[in-house]
């Protein structure tokens, strides 16, 4: 019975799939200067998106709710680009939970399944855009909604929609393998990348109480070398400046990503040989980071929604006690920006100085408690969901005749052993991204710790793609 209403669950959108624009799975072996060319092309295209400004906007002082997330969305506030990857990554989550808790019962060994579940997904993707698309229309971030007229709303959420049209088939057509690793994770490296390098090297001149400084910390540090007598004093500024972007920043940027890397090699080797090849051995590696950086994804749309609605219900009923206790928000003196002050969306935050450590520790420890937890909870949930749990890679070991050294072929034997290091893995590895997570806020590092996990480790799995398919022979110069 289950299994007839989960199927019709599905069956219900093949109307839908007639008129949803997709991208042609290539019939042929994409060779890697092709696939080199394509995400080049992807990315130009996001780039371009990123700095087309929204038609129709009124100039709005209004602050921007996705502040803190914008760099890991790979957003642009005012651009086509609004929205970034918000619809891509919550309607994949969504996909995703409700396979995994088998509401639908999808077979992703067969073809049809497939070309159901991942119409389902676009198609929910879209309607996520629309419906994002319609909320920042309506919560005034372009402008009074009754000044901007009918017209011009419906023509700002049309360029957002079309926008968001245009990176699902971005990510599209990279996923079908037309290009290295996806769309998702290739624009949120380019904009976190991005974010670094400007903060260092921006020649953006900004006007503080000291008087006009550069924006990027390296450009800033060699103008007070040259124009400062006192040695000394010029590096201890451009060490410890609060105005803009320092070289602390800097140098903890770049330590975290050393960091990191170095904890990209952290994996258990399994040894295994084939059931009916005698002398042939193997291993199968269990990697520290089991889930990737999936569990800090995961916690970033989490926090990024709850801001979102946070900030919204505040600006409208400040007075609502409820509301209050999700969060209190006040506007930065710089304008645009606007940080939590009060509430749980606060204590979900992260200090952005060791003073703020030190000025509200209570804030300090909350935050590490949510980050710890809701890691570790993201990845133990991912690996049940997105079928490599124990059972889902015993019952793939078993396919290929594959069993584990020292134990007897059965399912049994193979999910005991991986019951040992799995669970365990994802878990303890997703803590272990959060405290990487937590360093990096703490150190003040640029782009914010979750970017430059984020950013870390897209960029070693595309090295890890374009070894794979050097090892495949698809790789000719």
């Amino acid at each position: 019975m289950s299994e007839t209403k989960s199927f019709r669950l599905l069956n219900l959108i093949k109307p839908g799939l007639r008129i949803l624009p997709e991208v042609v799975t290539p019939e042929y072996r994409v060779p890697f200067k092709e696939k080199i060319c394509w995400t080049a092309i992807s990315l130009f295209i996001f780039l371009v998106c990123c700095q087309i400004p929204v038609y129709g906007v009124a100039v709005s002082k209004s602050s921007d709710p996705f502040y803190w997330m914008r760099v890991m969305l790979a957003s642009n506030r005012g651009t086509l680009m609004e929205l970034g990857i918000s619809p891509i990554i919550t309607s994949g989550w969504v996909m995703q939970l409700l396979a995994g808790s088998r509401v639908i019962d999808v077979d992703h060994t067969l073809k049809e399944d497939q070309r159901l579940f991942y119409g389902a997904q676009k198609l929910l993707g879209l309607l996520i855009t629309v419906g994002e698309a319609f909320a920042y229309v309506m919560s005034g971030m372009y402008g009074n909604p009754r000044e901007l007229g009918f017209g011009t709303s419906l023509l700002i959420m049309a360029q957002l929609f079309f926008a968001g049209l245009i990176a699902i088939l971005l990510d599209e057509l990279l996923q079908k393998g037309y290009g290295l690793g996806s769309g998702i994770s290739l624009f949120i490296a380019t904009n976190i990348c991005e974010t670094i390098v400007w903060k260092a090297l921006s020649p953006t001149t900004i006007n503080t109480g000291k008087g006009t400084e550069f924006e990027g910390a390296i450009v800033e540090a060699v103008r007070l070398l040259i124009a400062r007598t006192d040695t000394k004093q010029a590096i201890t500024e451009a060490l410890y400046r609060q105005t803009a972007p320092n070289l602390t920043n800097l140098f903890a940027t770049l330590f975290v990503f050393f960091v990191v890397i170095y904890f990209q090699g952290f994996q258990v080797n399994l040894p295994c040989k084939f059931h009916k090849i005698r002398g042939h051995r193997g291993i199968y590696p269990v990697r520290l980071f089991y889930t990737s950086n999936i569990s800090i994804i995961m916690q970033t749309a989490l926090v990024s929604n709850l801001y979102f609605f946070s900030q919204l219900l505040y600006t409208r009923f400040k007075s609502n006690m409820l509301v209050n206790l999700l969060g209190q928000w006040q506007d930065t003196d710089g304008g645009g920006e606007t940080v939590p002050v009060g509430g749980l969306a606060y204590y979900i935050s992260p200090p952005h100085e060791f003073a703020d450590i030190l000025r509200d520790p209570s804030r300090a420890f909350c935050y590490i408690l949510f980050v710890l937890f809701t890691c570790a909870q993201c990845s133990k949930m991912w690996v049940e969901i997105s079928g490599s749990s124990p059972r889902d890679v015993a019952k793939m070991l078993r396919d290929r005749q594959i069993l584990f050294k020292g134990r007897r072929h059965g399912d049994t034997s193979l999910i005991t052993v991986l019951n040992m290091y799995i669970p365990t893995a994802a878990a303890f590895g997703g803590m272990c991204i959060g405290v990487l997570t937590i360093v990096a806020d703490f150190l003040g590092a640029i782009g914010s710790g979750t970017g430059i996990l984020l950013a870390v480790t897209i960029i070693y799995q595309h090295i890890e793609n374009a070894e794979r398919e050097k090892e495949q022979g698809a790789m000719v110069f």
